[in-house]
């Protein structure tokens, strides 16, 4: 078992000792894009929403050095066609990128870094193929490996985007990145060294002169979740069960955490804090206790026109027009209001409905977190919001019994109300 390659099913193995959502299916959308033009997928969404879970079931069921067949029996993608076709067929690379941001924080050096790391684990596991005075690139390696047995690998990258996040910019170690990218899944021994390469982070992938550097990938995305919309998040029916079976207030799940309109589904939870809701039987603010908000701040002090007023009024129960298309899928490139927008949708800090074009704050949690970082920045609040301020106060002041978050089905849309103290 290797680092980073034939890395086995433990991860996975531990998720199914714990409550599991079965979000299995997913791989048979993967599969279905395996050996063909579509095999690479870059599948996007915000923090703390099943991304690493994600990746970890692929690799379960691709891994070739472990027997995952115990682990998948009793979920959807069991009663797949596809199923037995390609479960524990392949050479598993996982590359989580987060492990060398953390250890070579501001490293300018990091790629080179992490081709060397990846060219000595698979080495290892190829003994006498590749020589070890072999000075080519990672991807002449695998070129290499291919010809010598046959083998095909599945890629699965883990967080792809958090160079992008952490490293400055005017370093240019994302430039770098991307390069490499291209250098792995945009030549031509692509085709023939990868049976499928799966790709997870936050950020869709970062647009050069209004392109994709790498736009032979599917994306999927909060804003773009394609057919696998129901896979990004939790749905009405999955939360209702975990509710029943633990014994737990839907109802008041549902205004603490649902809200998210992604694709054609209209009614997604927030995954991580739901299941901490139901480890901890109750409600609280557990998504955003995992992220700083002052980096939320950081957005809410840009001074572009109309920001103010608009996150002031969503905070009110409003929707707000934005334009995502624009967006270089950079969060060190913001140019205007609707960039600060569209970023905080794919953060989960709002929640985007396709059909309007208009985004909000899509349930108590996030409204309470918005609420600390409008706080710790400089607006003044009072001057803005006019007639509204009773429901900013009720709102601002996270009085779920005053503040009333109704969804409308038919017009999918969010909007608040005072309510009586006696309801």
């Amino acid at each position: 078992m290797g680092r980073y390659i034939d890395k086995g099913n433990r991860h996975f193995s531990i998720a199914r000792n714990s409550t599991y959502v079965d979000k299995s299916g997913l791989i048979a959308v993967v599969n279905g894009t395996l050996f063909t033009e579509q095999c690479r997928s870059c599948v996007t969404r915000s923090r703390r929403f099943g991304k690493s879970m994600a990746a970890n079931m692929l690799c379960a069921y691709y891994d070739r050095s472990c027997d995952s067949r115990s682990l998948f029996a009793d979920l959807e993608i069991a009663r797949d066609p596809s199923f037995e076709k390609y479960l524990n067929k392949f050479p598993v690379i996982k590359l989580d990128v987060t492990d060398f941001t953390t250890r070579y924080k501001d490293c300018p050096n990091i790629v080179d870094l992490i081709q060397k790391e990846l060219k000595a684990d698979v080495r290892e596991a190829y003994p006498g193929i590749v020589p070890d005075d072999f000075d080519d690139d990672f991807m002449s390696m695998l070129f290499r490996i291919h010809q010598a047995t046959g083998d095909t690998f599945v890629m699965v990258i883990d967080e792809w985007d958090a160079i992008c996040r952490e490293f400055d910019p005017k370093s240019k170690v994302m430039d770098s990145f991307v390069n490499w990218l291209r250098r792995m899944f945009k030549g031509g021994d692509t085709l023939d060294v990868f049976a499928g390469v799966y790709m997870t982070g936050i950020l869709p992938i970062k647009k050069y002169n209004t392109e994709s550097a790498l736009n032979n990938f599917e994306e999927y995305s909060m804003v773009e979740p394609g057919d696998i919309a129901t896979y990004l998040g939790f749905t009405k029916e999955e939360v209702e069960k975990l509710c029943r079976d633990n014994g737990r207030d839907f109802e008041e799940m549902r205004k603490w955490y649902d809200g998210y309109i992604i694709g054609n589904a209209t009614a997604m939870f927030n995954p991580n804090s739901v299941m901490t809701s139901i480890r901890r039987k109750k409600c609280g603010s557990y998504w955003a206790s995992t992220g700083a908000y002052d980096k939320v701040a950081t957005y809410m002090e840009m001074n572009y026109e109309g920001l103010k007023d608009d996150v002031i009024s969503m905070l009110a129960g409003e929707s707000c027009s934005v334009e995502v298309t624009k967006f270089s899928n950079d969060i060190h490139d913001i140019r205007c209001k609707d960039d600060v927008l569209t970023v905080l949708v794919h953060l989960g800090y709002l929640a985007y409905n396709p059909e309007t074009r208009r985004c909000f704050v899509p349930n108590f949690e996030v409204r309470q977190e918005l609420r600390n970082a409008v706080e710790d920045c400089s607006w003044r609040i009072a001057e803005v919001i006019g007639n509204s301020s009773d429901l900013l106060n009720a709102t601002l002041a996270g009085d779920i019994h005053l503040v009333g978050i109704n969804y409308d089905k038919k017009a999918k849309v969010h909007s608040c109300t005072i309510e009586s103290v006696s309801k």
